[in-house]
């Protein structure tokens, strides 16, 4: 927090710098639990031909977009496809040994359990990745219930600073809002890889964890 008070400035200067003007920020934040999963399944291949690779990636992702597909529902399980990278190996030579390449699929929602075993029915995919996060309806609400809080403890504090350096009140000149998800790392519990093979559509176990939504309130008044 900064106070400018001034009487006098240089003829000079092409502007009155800014009296009894305060520069203060507040924040406001609310908890809550993380309803989006992100699970990414992929798969790599290799071989010496480049042309046989890719067709042996393009067969494990069609083999997984048909069984993720038959249980997609908007919302609740969306599924798209990921990176898909193919590149040269080299040998000690400098020329080309052999190609290898890795596809991705992304099953994501709001409905942990269909998702989960949805990943536990693909066999042609390991598991990649797992991420948690806030949908968009349950981020507005709470990005809402914090930035109230964040404007009224601004304009407490205003209010205070005024009071205490004897101004009746303040006008606001400027102010900004900004919002961040400050995430809790998820929990999520997978079964070993070689576990799978033996565990045929069984679904991937999955834990959330929190995410703290924090609004700051900056910007500048004048006392008066």
């Amino acid at each position: 927090m900064a106070v400018w008070a001034g009487s006098s400035f240089s003829q000079n200067m092409p502007y009155a710098p800014p009296q009894n003007v305060v520069h203060l920020a507040a924040q406001g934040s609310a908890e809550v639990q993380q309803d989006l999963l992100s699970m990414t399944m992929n798969t790599t291949r290799e071989g010496p031909d480049a042309g046989t690779v890719q067709n042996q990636l393009k067969a494990a992702l069609d083999v997984a977009l048909a069984e993720a597909k038959r249980a997609a529902q908007p919302g609740q399980m969306e599924v798209r496809t990921g990176n898909f990278s193919l590149s040269p190996r080299y040998g000690r030579d400098g020329k080309i040994s052999g190609w290898q390449g890795s596809v991705e699929l992304v099953l994501e929602g709001r409905d942990f359990a269909r998702i989960s075993a949805t990943a536990g029915k693909i066999q042609t995919l390991t598991m990649g990745n797992v991420t948690f996060g806030l949908s968009r309806g349950q981020r507005a609400q709470v990005e809402g219930e914090a930035q109230t809080m964040a404007i009224d403890r601004f304009k407490a504090r205003a209010s205070d600073i005024a009071k205490g350096f004897g101004f009746a009140g303040y006008s606001l000149r400027e102010v900004s809002v900004n919002a961040n998800d400050q995430g809790v790392a998820p929990r999520p519990r997978m079964m070993a890889m070689e576990a799978k093979a033996s565990m045929a559509e069984a679904p991937v176990p999955v834990e959330a964890g929190q995410s703290t939504v924090l609004v700051t309130v900056s910007g500048t008044v004048q006392l008066k």
